[in-house]
């Protein structure tokens, strides 16, 4: 069984999720720290439990996303994971938080490792993540399923009676609700959704309410 615990970190209020299980070991998904607070919860929090992290994962590459890529690459000695058509969007991450925010904040980004691409597995102690590609919000976003666990890691590609939003560069509505038109009708209902921001829903409730893809 997993735990997940969930830290909104940074200004932007953005969902960082440390899973793990019974074996001790964990992953992180989207670790968008920036705060020293922000840190020091999560550090705290993986000691507590006695957690080793063994991977950083990453939804997409959106600087509110991966401000803690370089906390977690210092601390556990993680490489960002992100999909082979995220590349470019993690590498401009800089450049975007300045388009976004009109300003400059420190941002540190450690080398990608070894890209994932849609439908690979990725393994963590007794579980495992399957990639599922949700292209629109950025042209590489992900989900993560770990059906073991009925739970989906959404991102920016789906939210609580929402979708990410497809304005920024990169970004393509159509393919946004096709890819999420395609999630909803194919995973089960009872499946419990955690986006990259805001609360939790479900895919049941999704099919229903969200009036970009029922």
């Amino acid at each position: 069984m997993i735990e997940i615990k969930l830290f909104t970190c940074n200004f932007i209020e953005e969902n960082c999720y440390v899973v793990s299980d019974e074996s001790g070991e964990a992953v992180i998904i989207d670790c968008g720290a920036f705060f020293p607070e922000d840190k020091t919860r999560i550090s705290d929090y993986i000691a507590e439990k006695a957690l080793k992290p063994v991977r950083l994962l990453c939804t997409h590459g959106h600087f509110d996303h991966v401000f803690g890529a370089q906390y977690c690459a210092d601390t556990y000695g993680l490489s960002p994971e992100l999909s082979a058509a995220e590349q470019t969007t993690y590498a401009a991450a800089a450049e975007q938080m300045r388009a976004f925010l009109h300003r400059d904040f420190p941002l540190s980004l450690p080398a990608a490792a070894t890209p994932f691409n849609d439908g690979d597995t990725l393994h963590f102690g007794n579980h495992s993540l399957r990639v599922i590609a949700t292209p629109g919000h950025t042209p590489g976003g992900v989900c993560f399923y770990c059906e073991a666990e009925g739970v989906l890691f959404s991102g920016d590609s789906l939210f609580c009676r929402e979708i990410g939003r497809t304005d920024l560069p990169g970004g393509d509505e159509a393919s946004l609700i096709s890819a999420l038109q395609h999630l909803v009708t194919t995973l089960p209902e009872s499946v419990k959704v955690y986006p990259g921001h805001g609360p939790s829903t479900t895919i049941g409730d999704e099919r229903l309410f969200n009036r970009y893809i029922r």
